[in-house]
């Protein structure tokens, strides 16, 4: 039944959408992040450091899952997504108390098996959302959750650990305890959202389920576009990943060895303005200048990245400042990918097809990529400091976005010429 006649303004529908999916994929976190929490201090895996290993083994799962979910979540249906997502939950869930119940070392091999289900996890709950004139809005609202969902359950692990004194290996378990009534409760929701309106189809094109002959004529049709955009997401998905995966390491080289607090913390401010700045975008009707509005948001956020770790260097900006500000450059950029560039791509070039498809070659990519530098930097560089470290991506990932994103630019602006003229092939 349609949850849309108990609500008296489209407004508080929209807090309800955004309240499923926030819930929702902030709970699944809690299965995901917690372990990272851990400092598992002088434990070696074949004289490699234990969260090192650790680390590239989930995100190796999470990889394959996003690679996986370029069929699986392309091609979902509606009425198999709420099934779907206990299922991937449930399996996500039982390895990490098999990762509880493992002695160490050989535990680490359930953290593949973990990551492997959840990477699927977001084109789901966002399957929910997309296709509206709100769209932004509603992913705004859930994409919040990429930023203070990690600090949130990585607090939460610390604290199990700390006040409890609970094992590191059965933190994770025990962290994905704690949310599993809140994953029930935003399913729930996202299950009585009502599909979009015959208004919504107008305005942003109906969403289908693409099959592999569709998928292939979609990427025929804007090859060089996708590729630019990707290469793009590749360089934010690795600055994203080290800042998420060695916080706990780079806030303590920063003078900040108490770290339960922060975590969580600095990660608020950044969470509030891409929200505000997101939610704002769905003000702009014309499909032509919200698109080419994204890509300048987009590369705002790359240079940013760039100003902001010059100003630290030369000892503007404090430490704490110029992470919550990298952070805010880097998610400006990143969630725009979630919110509004596969969004507004599809509204504005007409095409039926679904976000889904365009988010998981990103993703898939994007963590092939966070996957080679972890294991460049782990087992072909020597000892890393991580501080130093994530100083020299802010500058390369700045670049990267920057001199893309200017192609990027040119070949849609292209492309859509090409279209307004009744001719529907890439010949350019």
């Amino acid at each position: 039944m349609s949850i849309r006649k108990y609500f008296h303004s489209n407004t508080l529908l929209s807090l309800f959408c955004m309240a499923g999916a926030f819930i929702t994929y902030c709970s699944m976190y809690a299965f995901r992040k917690p372990f990272s929490a851990g400092v598992y201090e002088g434990l070696m895996v074949w004289g490699v450091d234990y969260k090192i290993v650790l680390i590239i083994t989930q995100v190796i799962g999470y990889m394959l899952s996003k690679f996986i979910g370029i069929k699986v979540v392309s091609e979902m249906t509606p009425k198999r997504r709420v099934v779907v997502i206990f299922a991937l939950m449930g399996i996500a869930w039982i390895s990490l108390f098999l990762f509880g119940a493992t002695p160490y070392p050989y535990n680490f091999v359930w953290l593949f098996f973990n990551g492997l289900p959840l990477g699927m996890i977001w084109g789901l709950v966002f399957s929910f959302l997309e296709g509206r004139q709100n769209t932004e809005l509603l992913g705004a609202g859930m994409s919040t959750s990429f930023i203070v969902a990690s600090g949130l359950v990585k607090s939460v692990g610390k604290y199990l650990v700390d006040s409890w004194h609970v094992s590191e290996f059965w933190m994770p378990f025990l962290t994905g305890l704690v949310f599993v009534p809140f994953l029930f409760i935003g399913v729930w929701m996202l299950s009585n959202i009502p599909p979009p309106t015959e208004a919504d189809k107008a305005q942003r094109t109906e969403r289908l389920p693409m099959q592999s002959h569709q998928r292939k004529a979609f990427f025929r049709e804007f090859a060089t576009g996708i590729i630019l955009m990707v290469l793009i997401f590749v360089a934010l998905t690795i600055f994203r990943d080290i800042r998420d995966n060695f916080a706990v390491e780079i806030w303590t080289l920063l003078g900040y060895p108490d770290t339960t607090q922060i975590l969580l913390t600095a990660e608020i401010p950044i969470a509030i303005a891409v929200f505000v700045i997101i939610a704002f975008m769905i003000f702009i009707k014309s499909k032509h200048v919200a698109f080419f509005s994204n890509i300048g948001i987009i590369m705002l956020g790359g240079l940013l990245l760039i100003l902001t770790t010059w100003l630290y260097e030369i000892k503007f900006l404090n430490p704490t400042i110029w992470m919550i500000l990298v952070g805010f450059a880097m998610y400006l950029s990143y969630i725009s990918y979630h919110t509004m560039l596969f969004e507004r791509w599809i509204a504005l070039f007409r095409y039926k097809s679904n976000i889904g498809f365009l988010m998981y070659i990103a993703d898939a990519f994007g963590y092939l990529g966070s996957v080679g530098v972890l294991l460049y930097k782990n087992f072909g560089s020597g000892e890393v400091n991580w501080l130093k470290f994530i100083i020299s991506i802010s500058y390369l990932t700045g670049g990267v976005i920057l001199v893309l994103g200017l192609f990027g630019w040119r070949y849609f602006n292209q492309k859509e010429s090409v279209v307004n003229k009744g001719i529907s092939k890439e010949s350019f």
